[in-house]
């Protein structure tokens, strides 16, 4: 118990449980872009989709507690470990990254917390729904053009998806290290692995209010 104590206590612990709890949040980001995207299916189809989420409370309930205790894991465990990086190296050295890899890396410290405080937002606004005044019960598709249809909503959420696709192509990047799956001869199958995921959620979160602000869904 003490041996188990101890490494979730050291730096290499505290990136064993950002990648564990990473992986579960990655797997709740792309099954909430599959489901938005069923935006693009009509109305009736997204309507069902959300009341059979809303179906039975407890299961989305206990879904959304552990949600939450992955999140709180997650960024306790990045902030822990950029205070101890921060302490132990308070002069920064020159280190080979990929093209890319190394303004990913750099963002992560302010990606993280502006992801998180959209994340309050984006509950506010379909969850909690005090922050959309033309909110109606029951209908996501109306709550949906509803928001997007105001620009600057529309483009919070662009640039929300685009710093989350940054931070995913870092996190998936950093995941293969901290699992020891780094061999320099397989590093362009990892940057290409975190370049495709990252993109292809990017792409298509930002879809959705890109085509209710041009009016390709209405």
């Amino acid at each position: 118990m003490s041996d188990s104590g101890g490494f979730f206590s050291s730096t290499l612990g505290k990136k064993w449980l950002m990648a564990v709890t990473g992986i579960i949040l990655f797997g709740f980001v792309v099954g909430h872009m599959l489901g938005n995207l069923q935006i693009y299916l009509g109305q009736e189809q997204l309507d069902h989709y959300a009341e059979l989420l809303q179906a039975n409370k407890p299961f989305l309930w206990a879904f959304r507690s552990v949600l939450l205790f992955c999140v709180s894991v997650h960024i306790w465990a990045a902030v822990v470990i950029w205070l101890r990086n921060r302490s132990a190296r308070p002069v920064k050295y020159k280190m080979f990254q990929p093209p890319g890899l190394d303004y990913a890396a750099r963002t992560m410290v302010w990606s993280g917390p502006i992801i998180a405080l959209f994340i309050i937002y984006h509950i506010l606004d379909f969850t909690v729904c005090t922050a959309n005044p033309d909110f109606i019960k029951g209908e996501v598709y109306h709550n949906v053009l509803a928001s997007f249809s105001n620009p600057v909503i529309a483009l919070v959420y662009m640039a929300a998806c685009l710093l989350l696709a940054f931070h995913l192509y870092h996190g998936l990047w950093s995941l293969f290290q901290t699992f020891g799956w780094d061999h320099p001869r397989f590093g362009w199958i990892r940057r290409a692995l975190a370049i495709f995921f990252s993109a292809l959620i990017g792409a298509a979160n930002i879809s959705i209010p890109l085509a209710v602000l041009t009016g390709f869904v209405r």
